[in-house]
């Protein structure tokens, strides 16, 4: 059986981005009535599977209509905090849900490449050490010439970019428009370098930051993903995924289906499910060292407020063309169990909160056209993106972590 792990890092987010699953599975079987026979069993199978877990109340998912390899049963698994939660039966994943907390499904501490999902902590750390107002473009960027000689051969390696030309200038903002929707490697190593004056020093930083958050699973090694020895645990990514969604700039530009980028032009987010059950982000990221990868962000209504639900896929197999559709099927369904799950709690008033302070959750305003750069109204919705720390069931260490006082992202809403 194909491995994906075992290759070497080959890019993959550079083939059109088209709705998750419609891309026909290499060497299907084309012998007359060999397919029929084949379509009639896959059929009576789905049926039967699809009937038994809406029997058991789970959410039945159909992103296309397409020739799409179908996804393996959902591993049925019981948390303290949920009850029955429908996992993906391949791969690593997670959870972290506002006012619950973490969610661990199948290997979700066993640590694997994690491709370009690692540019989360990229913008993470960017916008720690360079802050945005809402609305605001922020510092600009220079290419030096070096970075823009490095495009051809980028290119040939199969790396995801966008084209940049010597002495261009690009906002901060426009750069993380770059790094999360079209997913550039090339505009990770400029912002690294920006901000830290080399890339081994950003990724320390990464490194640091990765360790006050809690993530002790994790190891950075470059600031685009691009090598298989990042690694991270699906429990680590979902954390992370719930403190990015705090700092309300990045929530904002993971949430954008279209931006339009100097030299590049108009670039689109490579995360097809923006805007479907209210997901708003975040990443996703695929090689042959890490599967297909995606860290989702949704917001669901618990009581009579609105939750987060950070939903980490990781390890999601397949070939070099559907690893990155299978991942994003993958993490929808994720998203509507745990959505599901959670409809079915009982509702719990929200905890006191101090005088001044943010919601403990409410969803960031819908994103705007990405030519429109008028600011926020202060005090609007997209300044207050947050979400409720570990619950009362939560690992021993999120809650030590959430207590930890002494550090905080500096554009993260207060909670």
């Amino acid at each position: 059986m194909h491995n994906p792990r075992s290759q070497p890092a080959l890019w993959l987010e550079h083939a059109p981005a088209g709705d998750p699953g419609r891309v026909t599975p290499p060497g299907q079987d084309r012998r007359p009535g060999t397919h029929r026979r084949r379509r009639r069993r896959t059929k009576i199978l789905t049926l039967l599977a699809a009937g038994a877990l809406c029997l058991a109340g789970f959410p039945i998912v159909q992103l296309t209509t397409g020739p799409a390899k179908p996804l393996h049963a959902p591993v049925i698994h019981r948390s303290p905090q949920l009850g029955a939660v429908a996992w993906p039966a391949d791969g690593e994943s997670a959870a972290d849900i506002g006012g619950v907390g973490l969610v661990p499904g199948p290997g979700a501490t066993r640590p694997v490449p994690i491709a370009s999902v690692a540019k989360v902590m990229t913008a993470y750390v960017i916008l720690r050490d360079h802050p945005l107002a809402a609305g605001a473009s922020g510092p600009v960027i220079t290419v030096e010439p070096q970075e823009a000689a490095a495009y051809a051969s980028q290119a040939r390696n199969g790396d995801s970019l966008v084209p940049v030309a010597a002495g261009e200038t690009i906002t901060e903002r426009q750069a993380l428009e770059a790094l999360l929707l079209p997913s550039a490697d090339n505009m990770a190593w400029i912002l690294a370098r920006w901000d830290a004056g080399s890339r081994a020093a950003f990724v320390a930083r990464m490194n640091t930051t990765a360790r006050r958050l809690g993530m002790t699973a994790t190891t950075y090694t470059d600031p685009s993903g691009l090598d298989a020895s990042t690694t991270s645990t699906a429990d680590d990514q979902a954390r992370l995924g719930m403190a990015a969604m705090r700092v309300s700039a990045l929530a904002a530009v993971a949430a954008m289906s279209t931006a339009d980028i100097p030299v590049a032009g108009v670039v689109r987010n490579y995360n097809t499910l923006l805007g479907r059950h209210e997901i708003a982000g975040l990443k996703t990221g695929s090689t042959e060292a890490a599967g297909g990868c995606v860290l989702l962000a949704a917001w669901r209504r618990a009581g009579s407020r609105k939750t987060l639900i950070i939903a980490a896929t990781l390890g999601q197999p397949g070939t070099m063309r559907t690893i990155l559709p299978n991942a994003l099927q993958a993490g929808y369904a994720l998203v509507l169990s745990l959505g599901d799950a959670l409809s079915r709690q009982p509702w719990r008033p929200s905890p006191p909160r101090s005088p001044g302070s943010s919601p403990p959750d409410s969803p960031p305003s819908s994103p705007r056209s990405p030519h429109d750069r008028r600011p926020d109204r202060p005090g609007g919705r997209a300044a207050q993106a947050s979400s409720a720390g570990p619950g009362p069931h939560a690992p021993r260490d999120s809650v030590r972590q959430t207590r930890r006082a002494s550090w905080r992202h500096p554009s993260e809403a207060s909670l």
